[in-house]
């Protein structure tokens, strides 16, 4: 039977952030410095600064993968990985080709549910003036918006459950050594719940910071460097080394 054990993922993944500390420190430190600087670039050094940050986040992203799918350092290094984690070839490439055909093909995902969800509420004639003055209980029958309520969350998920199947493509992509983007949803099949659970779960830094910003905590150029140095340091690595094992894990079985 064809699945994915969280638990056993999530323990391997915990005792890989060491390692990926360890071994990729100097891309964390030049993705951190990059994206930091983000508030500096204005007018034409924005340009600049936009394919530094790129380069740089491609060389984290080689980086971080090549040391999650491998079981140490040395095996990392066959695969490339540069002293601290500083390199950019073919791999870091390849994974901008990828991410950039995961994108186009969500970006048609969007599109299409987008128009679906505004065809529905079109055809449900609510009171439109009645939204507008925020009296709920003319905008129309119960029953309807109840249904509309369904057909969103329905919709809103089938977004999720694609980006969830997804989710492996930069690891497959480091370790089968070509662009693996829209085939990554088959090593993920059988484990969405797993994926999902797991993706959540190691996103709890990124989710404390949304909760900070949106409590005011987090503001300003503090905040966004405080951001910058948390998602490059420890949101990326973590949601690396899980999905890393993932694929580690799911390969196996494709």
């Amino acid at each position: 039977m064809r699945g994915l054990r969280l638990g056993e993922t999530l323990t391997a993944a915990g005792r890989t952030l060491p390692r990926i500390w360890r071994g990729a420190w100097g891309a964390i430190l030049l993705a951190a410095v990059a994206w930091s600087a983000q508030p500096l670039a204005v007018d034409a050094a924005g340009l600049i600064w936009a394919m530094l940050a790129l380069a740089a986040t491609l060389a984290l992203a080689g980086a971080l993968g090549r040391i999650a799918i491998t079981d140490d350092l040395t095996q990392a290094r066959r695969l490339g990985l540069g002293p601290v984690g500083l390199q950019f070839g073919r791999p870091e490439l390849l994974l901008l080709g990828a991410g950039l055909l995961c994108a186009v093909f969500m970006a048609m995902i969007l599109s299409v549910v987008a128009l679906a969800l505004l065809a529905v509420f079109g055809m449900a004639e609510l009171n439109a003036q009645a939204i507008e003055l925020r009296q709920w209980s003319a905008v129309g029958p119960a029953w309807k918006l109840i249904l509309l309520a369904v057909v969103t969350a329905f919709a809103l998920f089938a977004v999720v459950a694609f980006s969830v199947r997804l989710s492996l493509f930069a690891p497959a992509t480091l370790g089968r050594g070509h662009m693996v983007s829209l085939h990554s949803m088959a090593i993920a099949r059988g484990a969405f719940w797993p994926l999902l659970i797991g993706l959540t779960l190691t996103a709890a830094p990124k989710i404390a910071l949304v909760l900070l910003c949106g409590a005011g905590l987090l503001s300003g150029t503090v905040g966004w460097v405080i951001s910058a140095i948390v998602l490059t340091g420890l949101q990326a690595p973590l949601t690396m080394a899980f999905v890393g094992g993932a694929y580690r894990r799911m390969d196996v079985q494709d």
